[in-house]
């Protein structure tokens, strides 16, 4: 059997037309083939634990990029369903695993404003000070290791505030302790760096600019481990400047202060704990 195609010319006369016949076993197969090549979603009946199940596989598996894709899609298509909630705070871990600072912080950020009252909301806090605590180590850092103190002071004192305000508003948290040790180590580290630029002036003879970068260590990071030497620089300055007495009160200060003879402090573990379980009430 054939089955009539008719095509008209819009600039033929309306009566003219060109009219040909292709078999309907031809027309059949090319409808069957393009049906064919439809793809099917193999996740179209799964359920919000099913999808939050094969994310939680993936994240154990180290396969980030998949668990991302399953908790946005858990979330999209279950945005009431307490697996929801859990995906939010999952996928900014995700995010941090798979060297993602901005989507990380981000999604950390949506989850603290969603649910500020959540009980695991201190746990936000913490993923939080650990994205900025990681911000600017690069691939090449496993190869060429560079000290904390030369990444960017700005990021090293946000990871400082995030971990100071998880201490603060909750401090019998699970994570208060390891936050803690944290912020003595950023401390210490964003003194040093003041020293090293006040080094920087020294061996230029800048004393001004060196007494003012070691006066910030001591004004801001006085418990640090690089006090004393805080305290030696301007000293010296002082002296440069033939400022006696601020000389004299700086070696008096100085005298008082033990110098910290161990400065190599242990880098905290980067492997932090996964999120904990935020779904209170879970499908089956």
């Amino acid at each position: 059997m054939n089955w009539p195609i008719i095509l008209q010319d819009p600039t033929m006369h309306k009566d003219t037309q060109i009219r040909f016949t292709l078999p309907l076993w031809l027309l059949l197969s090319v409808f069957l083939s393009a049906c064919s090549t439809i793809e099917t979603d193999p996740t179209a009946g799964w359920t919000a634990k099913d999808f939050y199940d094969e994310a939680r596989s993936s994240l154990d598996a180290g396969e980030f990029q998949t668990a991302i894709n399953n908790l946005e899609t858990l979330e999209a298509r279950f945005p009431f369903d307490p697996y929801a909630k859990q995906a939010q705070l999952d996928v900014a871990y995700a995010y941090y695993k798979f060297e993602e600072p901005e989507s990380a912080l981000s999604a950390i950020e949506r989850f603290m404003r969603l649910h500020p009252r959540d009980p695991h909301i201190d746990y936000a806090y913490y993923l939080k000070g650990l994205v900025n605590f990681n911000r600017g180590v690069g691939f090449l850092d496993d190869w060429f290791p560079r000290d904390v103190a030369r990444h960017d002071a700005t990021i090293m004192q946000q990871s400082y505030n995030d971990f100071s305000s998880l201490v603060r508003l909750y401090p019998n948290s699970h994570y208060a302790g390891d936050a803690h040790q944290r912020m003595v180590f950023l401390r210490n580290k964003m003194a040093q760096k003041e020293i090293e630029i006040a080094e920087f002036y020294i061996e230029r003879e800048t004393w001004l600019s060196a007494i003012n970068r070691a006066k910030t260590v001591i004004e801001r990071y006085q418990d640090s481990i690089w006090s004393h030497r805080a305290l030696e620089i301007m000293a010296e300055g002082y002296k440069q400047l033939g400022l006696k007495d601020l000389a004299t009160d700086a070696e008096r200060v100085l005298s008082l202060n033990r110098p910290d003879s161990n400065r190599d402090l242990p880098l905290p573990d980067k492997e932090p704990a996964a999120p904990p379980a935020v779904a209170s009430n879970r499908a089956g």
